[in-house]
């Protein structure tokens, strides 16, 4: 999917195959290991939405897990949210598999300079 078309990048749906019992936590992370740039959602979030705009805007092609379109993403909500120590858990990004966090940290991030380095190191931008 490309982000000119009006995608946010690689959604992926959560199957019996990708969707192993166990911690949510320990999923997260694995979801979070196997693509240079992940983004935990919520479709109907306005500050989801945003994020999403602001990597496809850069040349990203995110992957995109929205938890309300999957069974147990509640209680990976509930995970990302203890993570974070905050509420709400969304949106929640990880570049290379390491947690950036919520969109406060993404956007200072990206206004002090540092967001695009960590896309670099990530493979996930080549400019």
């Amino acid at each position: 999917m490309h982000c000119q078309t009006g995608s946010w990048g690689t959604y992926m749906p959560t199957t019996r195959s990708t969707a192993t019992v166990g911690d949510p936590l320990e999923r997260i992370e694995r979801l979070a290991a196997e693509n240079a740039v992940v983004i935990f959602s919520i479709s109907s979030c306005c500050m989801c939405h945003s994020i999403k705009r602001l990597f496809c805007g850069m040349g990203v092609n995110p992957t995109v897990y929205e938890l309300d379109e999957d069974p147990r993403g509640k209680d990976m909500e509930n995970a990302l949210m203890r993570l974070l120590g905050t509420s709400p858990a969304v949106p929640v990004v990880f570049i290379g598999g390491k947690l950036v966090g919520a969109m406060d940290r993404v956007m200072a991030s990206h206004i002090n300079g540092t967001l695009v380095p960590l896309l670099k190191q990530a493979g996930a931008l080549w400019l």
